[in-house]
C-alpha cells in the first residue's frame, strides 16, 4: 500500500544546490517527487521560496521567478509559501588584502528569512494533524534537525530527505531521517515541464536564459 506523503521543497536549498548553473532549472516538482518516491502516494507538496528582487547585472531575474512559479501553479496539489529576502550591504575582509591596501571591501550580503521555519512550522502541524505517514524534505539544511526529530520521535512518523547538493549530506540530517537520496542530474533531466506550459490565462514559456 503506497504512503500517504507530504513534500517540502527547500527552493533555496534546491537552486543552489542543485539547478544553479545548469540547464535544469524548468523542474517540474511532481515529476521529480513521482520518480524518486515511486511507493508514495503524493498528497501534497509545498514549496518554500522568496520573491527575488533585480539586480543591475539581471534585471530580469524576478520575471523569470514568476514564470517559474506560474508552471508550479498549473501543478495539482502544490502550494506555495513565500518567505522573504533581505539585502544589506555589509563591510567584509578580504581573503588576500593588497599589503598597503584596504582590508576591508563593502559588498552586498542577501540572506532568505522564513524559510527553514516556515518548513518546520508547517512539518510539525501537519503531522500533529495526521496528514501523511511520510513527510519527505528537499533540503540539505541541518537546522531543520529539531523538527524532524520531534516528528520521528514524538510522533511515531517517517521522515525522509531528497538531498540536492553533491556533497556529503548534513550527518544532524543523516541521523534522524528514515532515509536519505541524493538528487542526481539524470532525475532532473527527466523531471522538466514542457517549453510550453498552459494555465487557465493561456500558453506561456520557459523563460529563454533557461534555454
Amino acid at each position: 500500500m503506497a504512503l500517504r506523503t507530504y513534500v517540502y521543497v527547500d527552493g533555496f536549498n534546491l537552486y543552489y544546490g542543485a539547478v544553479k548553473g545548469t540547464a535544469f532549472k524548468w523542474l517540474n516538482l511532481r515529476r521529480l517527487c513521482e520518480l524518486l518516491l515511486p511507493q508514495s502516494d503524493i498528497g501534497k507538496i509545498k514549496y518554500f521560496t522568496a520573491r527575488v528582487s533585480a539586480r543591475r547585472e539581471d534585471p530580469d531575474k524576478p520575471t523569470r521567478q514568476q514564470i517559474y512559479l506560474r508552471a508550479l501553479r498549473t501543478l495539482p496539489n502544490l502550494e506555495i509559501i513565500l518567505g522573504s529576502f533581505l539585502s544589506h550591504d555589509v563591510s567584509m575582509p578580504l581573503a588576500e588584502p593588497v599589503p598597503g591596501g584596504p582590508r576591508f571591501a563593502r559588498v552586498v550580503k542577501t540572506e532568505e528569512k522564513g524559510s527553514d521555519v516556515n518548513i518546520a512550522a508547517h512539518l510539525v502541524n501537519d503531522a500533529y494533524k495526521g496528514l501523511f505517514d511520510l513527510a519527505v524534505l528537499v533540503t540539505n539544511d541541518s537546522d531543520l534537525t529539531e523538527a524532524i526529530r520531534i516528528v520521528r520521535r514524538e510522533l511515531n512518523l517517517e521522515v525522509g530527505i531528497l538531498n540536492p547538493h553533491e556533497q556529503t549530506p548534513s550527518q544532524m540530517l543523516l541521523r534522524h531521517a528514515t532515509f536519505m537520496k541524493q538528487i542526481r542530474h539524470g532525475v532532473l533531466a527527466a523531471s522538466q515541464f514542457p517549453t510550453t506550459v498552459t494555465d487557465r490565462k493561456g500558453s506561456f514559456h520557459k523563460p529563454k536564459a533557461w534555454t
